[in-house]
């Protein structure tokens, strides 16, 4: 793969690249990149999610050395399920169960408990150090990024130590590549402001889009959207906002219908958006969309621009293109209900649902 192949599967549905001068600069260069992504085991995988999953598998085709942090830590800082430290590693081995059922080779994908992090006092020293090298009110407003207000950490200042945490990982992994749904990007931010005052490895942030909640959201000006991407996002705590992997397809069904999709309206739209960030970017994907005769007859679209242009001059009807997405939802997840159909995976299901909070 030349340099220029590489730079464009490595861009391949993202929203934004901090900066992308540099990212061509090392791709340029030949030298092999090193690349993570770090998720809280928290609760069940919502199809929000598969957007980062499908974004590493294009940069281990593109050649990165690449790593995944299971953060349990973090999610135990953050009152994810509990608490429980088992459990939370549990829910991550569910996740590389699922992204090897969707064709992910997690062979080729290092894996990282935080656990090994935290057991080593040099990673401790680069944490204070880290937060030697930053005001307390810059890391009060990356809070935002475990889903959190600054009002929380009056209650539990544990807290006050995760974005510290996030920017350590970074720097203790001598990355060139951090990657992260749109919401991360005040950790990534921070980390690029931290290295260059401790003289370290400035990393290149790559973030994915964040998919709107089913139940819609407010209208935000894109400045606004790593403020309030906890807010807009699907939750793994809010079951109706949300399509989990393992929702059968009556389910999925019963979700896409009733999910908030305004004629004619393109921002903001959960539907949509599930089209352009999970269904087109397949490879020769096409949306067949069946409608009555008087509206035109069935028809099938070949690129989510032509969808987008048509949905917006109201020639496709919200209902028409709820039923097609649902159906083709339906059939992207059907490996991975494979994987849920195990008598095991039942049981661990339930007890993450059961201790899944905010």
């Amino acid at each position: 793969m030349d340099p220029e192949e590489k730079l464009e599967l490595i861009k391949n549905n993202l929203v934004e690249i901090i900066t992308e001068e540099e990212l061509k600069e090392k791709v340029e260069s030949g030298q092999k990149l090193k690349g993570y992504l770090g998720f809280e085991p928290s609760g069940l995988a919502h199809i929000g999610m598969l957007i980062w999953m499908y974004k590493v598998k294009d940069l281990i085709d593109a050649g990165l050395d690449f790593y995944i942090l299971e953060a349990t830590w973090h999610a135990m800082i953050n009152d994810k399920l509990g608490g429980n430290i088992e459990l939370l590693r549990k829910a991550a081995r569910l996740i590389r169960d699922i992204m090897a059922s969707l064709g992910i080779d997690t062979g080729r994908i290092n894996f990282i408990d935080a656990e090994k992090f935290a057991s080593d006092k040099d990673y401790w020293a680069l944490v204070i150090k880290v937060m030697k090298a930053t005001t307390l009110a810059r890391m009060k407003r990356a809070i935002t990024i475990m889903g959190r207000s600054m009002d929380e950490i009056e209650l539990d200042s544990s807290k006050l130590i995760y974005p510290a945490m996030q920017v350590s990982d970074i720097l203790y992994m001598d990355l060139d590549v951090a990657l992260g749904g749109l919401d991360q990007r005040k950790a990534h931010v921070l980390a690029r402001e931290v290295s260059e005052k401790m003289g370290v490895k400035k990393p290149i942030a790559l973030h994915t889009p964040i998919l709107t909640s089913l139940l819609g959201s407010q209208r935000m000006e894109p400045k606004e959207a790593d403020e309030n991407a906890a807010s807009l996002k699907m939750s793994k705590s809010k079951p109706s906002s949300a399509i989990f992997v393992s929702d059968p397809p009556d389910i999925i069904v019963n979700k896409i219908n009733n999910a908030f999709c305004p004629l004619k309206q393109i921002e903001y739209n959960p539907i949509l958006e599930i089209n352009k960030y999970l269904l087109f970017p397949r490879k020769n994907f096409k949306l067949y969309i069946e409608r009555p005769k008087k509206y035109g007859g069935d028809i099938l679209i070949e690129s989510y621009e032509d969808l987008e242009r048509l949905y917006a001059e109201g020639k496709i009807h919200p209902a028409d293109l709820k039923n097609a997405t649902a159906k083709e939802v339906i059939k992207m997840l059907e490996p991975v209900r494979k994987l849920f159909s195990k008598s095991e995976t039942i049981e661990l299901v339930k007890e993450i649902t059961r201790n899944t909070t905010r």
